[in-house]
């Protein structure tokens, strides 16, 4: 059997094939950044899923692209973790944006981008994956993304710059204090996902006009600092992977419009297309 694996900073989507590569089981986990999560956790928190326990020995192959796997220490953190679970398997770890470039290939070169909790994009020409610009996290990156929106949101809320309805909607759905806020943000574990979860709040009111602004103004950030800066940007096609890009679709391509840019498909959830990937071209 063979896993393959596709974890973002929230969760994992985990798709199990049989010796005939035909689909045996489909799950979820939590996702396992290295970079915020401890790597403690990894092990025990695969531990939890009754199916995955079930199938563990008769997996020999693990195929996991997660985010924060860019760094070479990062993917030996996740190896050695995966290994202490699938003993008998081969472990391959791989960055997200390798996924993403896999998942979003249809036969010709494109700009792949990830806007998930975090963000992040590359060149993918069928073959090789050019990636020029480093991904610099939530603190100091990460544009577009899940946790960018919820910090304008959060900020926004407490500055007291929201619009007087939104404000008490807010209020009112969170209660959120400053203290719990900056607990959750500087003191607990994987504090990108937690101020991701706030786009709960603007997904169910994205038509609102100062959402529609906010949102607009955050693309546009991402366009810029990270899809323009590559010189197949005005040529190629620009293709999205994750939740954000998603559930944003229209204005992320109404920002594209603005900029001249060409984007493609904008897929939800890369894992079948990942799949389909592996038994096509590398199972």
């Amino acid at each position: 059997m063979v896993a393959i694996v596709d974890s973002g900073s929230t969760k994992s989507d985990w798709v199990i094939l049989d010796d005939f590569k035909k689909v045996f089981l489909k799950t979820e986990t939590i996702g396992f950044n290295p970079n915020f999560i401890n790597r403690e956790l990894i092990a025990p928190e695969i531990q939890k899923n009754s199916n995955l326990i079930l199938v563990k020995n008769s997996i020999t192959k693990v195929f996991f692209y997660g985010s924060g796997c860019g760094v070479e220490k990062n993917r030996e953190t996740i190896e050695a973790e995966l290994k202490k679970v699938f003993d008998k398997a081969k472990i391959i770890v791989k960055e997200d944006l390798m996924a993403a470039a896999y998942a979003a290939y249809k036969g010709k070169p494109a700009i792949v981008c990830i806007l998930g909790t975090g963000s992040n994009s590359c060149y993918f020409d069928g073959k090789e994956v050019k990636i020029e610009l480093p991904s610099l996290g939530f603190l100091m990156g990460d544009e577009g993304s899940g946790s960018a929106i919820g910090k304008q949101l959060v900020r926004r809320y407490f500055m007291k710059k929201l619009p007087a309805d939104l404000h008490q909607e807010f209020e009112t759905d969170y209660k959120l204090t400053i203290e719990d806020a900056l607990k959750n943000m500087y003191h607990a574990p994987r504090p990108n996902a937690y101020l991701a979860d706030f786009n709960k709040f603007v997904v169910e009111r994205k038509d609102h006009p100062y959402f529609v602004n906010m949102v607009f103004e955050e693309m546009k950030s991402f366009f810029e600092y990270q899809v323009m800066p590559y010189q197949e940007a005005n040529d190629a096609e620009i293709n999205f992977i994750g939740s954000i890009a998603y559930y944003y679709e229209n204005i992320l391509r109404s920002v594209a419009e603005e900029l001249n840019l060409n984007v493609g498909h904008v897929v939800q959830k890369p894992i079948e297309s990942l799949v389909d990937y592996h038994i096509k071209y590398i199972l």
